[in-house]
């Protein structure tokens, strides 16, 4: 029998504890480097998405400005010409139904 076999097995062991440690720090100093974020478990986070640059403005600038939203003369306008026309409609018998007459009461009557 040997005596000293046994002991063989444990410094292995420290020395894959020193590696791992080395190779933490090593990654932690990477990180705090170059502003990565650090992420051992591999959880999922929306780091990614949060990182990227805001898009919504350029989409805003894409799009004309609208004037007819801040004028009140404009706004005024087209609610008049709406209600007259729904006016019109509802002389010809062709407006909307009074509440509770449309097409679903008169299914629930049948």
């Amino acid at each position: 029998m040997q005596i000293g076999a046994g002991s063989g097995g444990g410094g292995g062991g420290l020395k894959l504890l020193v590696g791992s440690a080395i190779k933490q720090g090593v990654t932690e100093a990477r990180a705090r480097i170059f502003g990565h974020q650090l992420n051992p478990t591999g959880q999922k986070s929306a780091h990614k998405i949060l990182r990227q640059k805001l898009f919504g403005e350029k989409v805003a600038q894409w799009y004309p400005y609208d004037i007819k939203k801040d004028d009140p003369l404009v706004m005024a306008r087209q609610e008049q010409e709406r209600l007259s026309k729904l006016e019109m409609l509802k002389r010809r018998g062709k407006g909307p139904p009074k509440k509770g007459q449309g097409r679903r009461a008169a299914k629930r009557n049948k």
